[in-house]
């Protein structure tokens, strides 16, 4: 008697199906990475908001300084203390609720992160002031600690929940007002009313301390990501470019422009680069062609071979 040999079933490659998993994997491991940031920033921003900017009365906006609002009102006026901790929490799930409705739950399920580490550091950590007595000190130190948290949530994509987060569900409904207008909107309306609970004074440092946090945000989101565009115009293109591709190991583009008062067409020699390399550079050019058209510009972000090669 035969035996009848059973078929291999052949297995199907679905490309699409492969692409899929390749991209939940690739989205697990960058959230693991992105994880010690949203808790570094989540802690910064709740020192900040304790113990530098509560004891000394500043509101810088956000549900932290409605946070602290409802604090200095409730014990000043009915006796009652309303800890940071539960001011985060009355604030914010309203306008969590209201952002899931609009943009749905995968748009706020890290800021939900954050936001639940924030609220649970502002509760167990202890109560202490560190510069309660000098306002400048305080709007100083103050916003460098909540732009550095700030910087690293949204270099994770993330916020600390709040006017960020109801600002982007607004834009939604209201779409002729951008998104920074709406939270600039907001921060300006929770601020004004920081100027009626704690005075003038307070008021005018938290501007600066809001000032200084938008720069400090800036410089930590394109940390090692600046450059320099050096834009060349020579008679001498060719031994420029050869010079600055073999001795600094810099890329050189070669751009066809044409001179609109002379008429005549010419190659443009474009290279982004270092701080230090610029410096080289404008010696190659200077050696080669004095009379050289240079110019040199600044470049928020550089992304690729020879800078930061990790895309964001």
């Amino acid at each position: 008697m035969k035996k009848v040999k059973k078929e291999r079933k052949v297995k199907t490659v679905n490309p699409e199906k492969d692409a899929k998993k390749l991209r939940r994997r690739q989205s697990i491991k960058r959230t693991l990475k992105e994880l010690p940031l949203l808790i570094i920033g989540a802690t910064l921003t709740a020192i900040a908001t304790k113990y530098v900017y509560d004891p000394a009365g500043l509101v810088t906006g956000g549900v932290t300084g409605l946070s602290i609002i409802a604090k200095s009102v409730g014990f000043r006026y009915y006796e009652v203390d309303i800890p940071l901790w539960m001011g985060s929490l009355i604030f914010n799930v309203p306008i969590f609720l209201y952002a899931i409705k609009q943009s749905g739950i995968k748009h706020v399920i890290r800021t939900g992160f954050v936001w639940a580490v924030l609220t649970a550091e502002l509760y167990f950590m202890p109560d202490m002031s560190f510069i309660p007595d000098n306002l400048l000190l305080v709007s100083i130190y103050g916003s460098i600690l909540m732009g550095v948290g700030s910087g690293m949530l949204l270099s994770a994509r993330a916020t600390s929940g709040g006017s960020d987060m109801l600002g982007e569900a607004l834009h939604r409904t209201i779409r002729s007002v951008s998104v920074g207008r709406l939270i600039q909107i907001i921060d300006g309306l929770i601020v004004a009313l920081g100027l009626v609970t704690f005075g003038i004074e307070r008021t005018l440092y938290a501007i600066i301390s809001v000032y200084i946090m938008g720069r400090v945000i800036d410089i930590y989101l394109h940390k090692g990501k600046s450059a320099k565009m050096a834009t060349i115009i020579s008679e001498k293109n060719d031994e420029i470019a050869q010079e600055i591709m073999t001795s600094l190991d810099r890329g050189v583009t070669g751009l066809y422009g044409s001179g609109m008062y002379t008429g005549k067409d010419k190659r443009v020699l474009l290279c982004i680069c270092s701080n230090k390399d610029l410096v080289e550079i404008k010696d190659i050019v200077k050696k080669h062609d004095p009379k050289a058209f240079f110019v040199v510009g600044n470049v928020d972000e550089a992304m690729g071979e020879g800078f930061l090669e990790e895309w964001y």
